[in-house]
């Protein structure tokens, strides 16, 4: 089990913690009343989509011995146009940066990570697509 807890700071900005000991920032932006202070919960979705596939991913190439110097995730959610306004699709570029890196071991730990591995990214596709690319940049 895992356990967070968020409260109200001010007007519409919130701070929240979980069992590891860290703390974030959300809030709104000045139109919807916010000031802008912090993350939007939507896109803590994102971030940590990106997290969870970019350790499985980490993980996997280190382990097939891939010299990876860096690997950033950008990735971009779509949402529907009616409330809850929920992400239709997401569409995440991987991109790995390092010496020799092998495109099919690429193409076999995003799968990995995608498939069996990302919570998070399994989440997120029982609401919508995810859709994935990756490039590689050769050092």
């Amino acid at each position: 089990m895992v356990h967070a807890t968020v409260h109200l700071v001010k007007n519409m900005q919130f701070s929240g913690s979980a069992d590891s000991g860290h703390r974030l920032e959300m809030d709104a932006d000045d139109a919807s009343g916010g000031g802008n202070a912090g993350f939007r919960p939507m896109e803590l979705l994102l971030v940590g989509f990106g997290g969870c596939t970019g350790m499985d991913v980490i993980s996997i190439l280190r382990k097939k011995r891939q010299d990876i110097s860096g690997l950033e995730m950008n990735i971009r959610g779509e949402k529907s146009d009616d409330y809850p306004k929920i992400y239709r699709e997401i569409h995440i570029e991987y991109v790995v940066k390092g010496k020799s890196v092998q495109p099919d071991a690429v193409k076999r730990a995003i799968e990995l990570s995608l498939g069996k591995y990302c919570s998070v990214g399994a989440t997120l596709a029982k609401a919508g697509q995810i859709f994935h690319s990756y490039r590689i940049v050769q050092e």
